[in-house]
């Protein structure tokens, strides 16, 4: 079974998405609207679509790659017409309009997939049989400048990336959040710290900026047994993993004994192996599969309007720091 997919944007994210459906089987790409001319210009008539509604009647899902503020006039039409939403992050521009499509979604009873694309990074994805149990973490993603996505604060640009994994990862409560930043060359803050603290005593320390003389993308993650490093921009992993015994190690991969007070420990340090795929091709994959399985998909509604109320609540923090 092929489903009918509409695309909604077709900027710079929305061409790698529209290469992307073309590479999956399940889906078939019916219509395309843009409200940009220039922007059709490239896509043949026989898929150009002269407006939501029209588009709408063509199609079993839908591919929201619009700016932010569309997001929810376009998510909403579309639920309201009883399709299937693949919507980019951020989910919307408010929490608020995102609490209103978890609305909408519970009566349509489609499937509505969030694009926090990270999630299926291949060095999110070596890790995914590791049992972590985080107690702090360290996250950094530092981008060169670039004019595209200035319309919204570094935070909801690029720190939700990891806000949303973190949310996935730590269990508890958020019980305390601290948070600054500062604007460089937008109007809205380009770079940005946040310290998060959960219930359970976890600490994350979150900085992004997007106005850095390099580009880094990393996270590391300690617990009680474990050190995990992950590198989402060379997609790669490590962990180094501390044991009492020997005998549940690998002896081809690096291996180190130490002498401690309370007897021999061993430390294990193991690159798993990363799959290589393309992540926007997977999570939309995943998107078709979650249709026509009738399951939930990968990361949800829900789980897009958590991540976006985290990143609102660090982001007002930033706003009135900014106009003191």
């Amino acid at each position: 079974m092929s489903i009918q997919i509409g695309l909604l944007g077709v900027g710079h994210l929305g061409k790698i998405h529209r290469k992307c459906i073309d590479q999956i089987e399940s889906l078939s790409l019916t219509a395309v609207y843009d409200p940009d001319p220039e922007a059709l210009k490239d896509i043949p008539a026989s898929l150009v679509a002269h407006s939501v509604n029209e588009l709408l009647e063509k199609v079993d899902a839908v591919d929201i790659v619009a700016p932010t503020s569309a997001h929810a006039a376009l998510a909403s039409s579309a639920l309201k017409a009883g399709k299937h939403v693949f919507i980019e992050k951020p989910v919307t521009s408010t929490p608020a309009e995102a609490a209103a499509l978890l609305a909408l979604q519970n009566e349509a009873a489609t499937v509505v997939q969030v694009g926090h694309v990270e999630r299926f990074n291949p060095a999110m994805l070596s890790i995914e049989d590791i049992h972590l149990e985080p107690r702090f973490l360290e996250v950094h993603r530092l981008a060169t400048f670039n004019p595209r996505g200035t319309d919204v604060s570094v935070v909801l640009d690029l720190m939700i990336h990891d806000l949303d994994i973190l949310l996935s990862l730590v269990k508890g409560e958020i019980t305390n959040i601290k948070a600054n930043g500062v604007a460089i060359i937008s109007e809205t803050c380009d770079i940005a710290n946040a310290r998060i603290e959960w219930s359970n005593g976890c600490v994350a320390n979150v900085t992004a900026s997007r106005v850095s003389l390099k580009s880094m993308r990393k996270m590391r993650i300690f617990q009680s047994d474990a050190y995990v490093a992950l590198d989402f921009l060379d997609r790669s992993a490590q962990i180094i993993q501390l044991t009492e015994d020997p005998d549940a190690l690998d002896p081809e991969e690096t291996v180190l004994t130490l002498d401690g007070p309370q007897g021999q420990r061993h430390i294990h340090i193991h690159s798993p192996e990363t799959p290589v795929i393309n992540a926007i091709q997977t999570e939309l994959e995943q998107f078709a599969e979650s249709i026509l399985l009738r399951k939930p998909p990968a990361v949800g509604l829900q789980e897009g309007y958590l991540a976006l109320q985290l990143a609102h609540e660090i982001d007002s923090m930033i706003i009135e720091q900014l106009r003191e």
